[in-house]
């Protein structure tokens, strides 16, 4: 290749995707299907709350010849900040599991409370609508978005989380409250990385530091949410703090809007420092 001509696809990887195991919209396998299309190298599947995704997605990836990195998305708070931290690397997934079913349990919970509450504001939605939608995933406010829709009680996500589901919506029930440092403590006894993910604006030094203090690993730089000025200064604070950087689309499933599989151009060398950090930490874990 010449100096000036453009790097294969098989350059990039996309370390930020759900599936049906959580809140995307196709199955585990034929996420890596689609990986394999777009010609990424590797590709995290990093669905909420949940790994039950993983083994098939596996799988599915020793046939396509695309690697996957085992990781979840858990929601966290600090400063009553909320915060999304991708867990990635795992390797002990039997350990990792009963917290997760903790974590999914309550999600359950507030799914069911939301439920009630459209209830009152005279929706007639029931919670086996939201749990057909779930289809066995792990349930959260974006199954209960399209049960409404699939009702004709809301237009689309816009309106349902414009009217209902937002933080300012008629029928919002607060998360339950997982601190930054347990997130943290959970990816880390899981053998994985602890990455802060999509802060966007959010992301600078006075609220980076007391989260590296509390041993995190790294920063999503690259998501489709961040500008071109987000990207450089997480960058930035990335080098300041020995960091290591990620990113992704966040995809789930949609082939429109800036949520695509592989848009963000994540180049394999972040992938490479990720790996060099876990072989440190936990020699013999990185799953190739």
């Amino acid at each position: 290749m010449s100096a000036s001509a453009s790097p294969t696809r098989a350059a990039f990887v996309d370390l930020h995707t759900h599936s049906t195991a959580s809140d995307g919209v196709l199955p585990p396998e034929r996420v890596i299907e689609a990986a394999a299309r777009c010609q990424l190298a590797a590709i995290a599947l990093t669905d909420h709350d949940t790994i039950n995704g993983i083994p098939a997605a596996r799988a599915a990836a020793e046939r396509a010849g695309v690697r996957v990195i085992a990781g979840v998305e858990l929601s966290a708070f600090h400063d009553d900040h909320e915060i999304h931290l991708l867990a990635l690397h795992l390797s002990q997934l039997d350990a990792l599991e009963a917290r997760l079913a903790e974590l999914r349990m309550m999600r359950f919970a507030r799914a069911k409370q939301i439920v009630e509450k459209l209830n009152t504001l005279g929706i007639e939605l029931t919670f086996d609508e939201v749990l057909k939608q779930a289809n066995g995933g792990a349930v959260g406010r974006p199954h209960v978005a399209r049960a409404m829709i699939a009702r004709g009680a809301a237009h689309d996500f816009r309106d349902v989380f414009a009217r209902f589901l937002g933080a300012t919506g008629s029928a919002f029930v607060p998360k339950a409250k997982l601190s930054i440092e347990d997130a943290i403590r959970i990816a880390h006894e899981a053998g994985a990385l602890a990455i802060w993910a999509h802060p966007g604006e959010g992301g600078r030094r006075e609220r980076l530091e007391p989260l590296v203090a509390a041993g995190l690993d790294g920063v999503e730089v690259k998501h489709p949410s961040h500008s071109s000025e987000d990207v450089k200064r997480l960058q930035a604070l990335a080098d300041f703090f020995g960091l290591v950087q990620s990113g992704g689309s966040d995809w789930h499933g949609s082939t429109e809007g800036p949520r695509r599989l592989g848009n963000m151009n994540v180049p394999i060398e972040w992938l490479e420092k990720q790996d060099e950090r876990v072989a440190a930490v936990a020699p013999g874990s990185i799953d190739k």
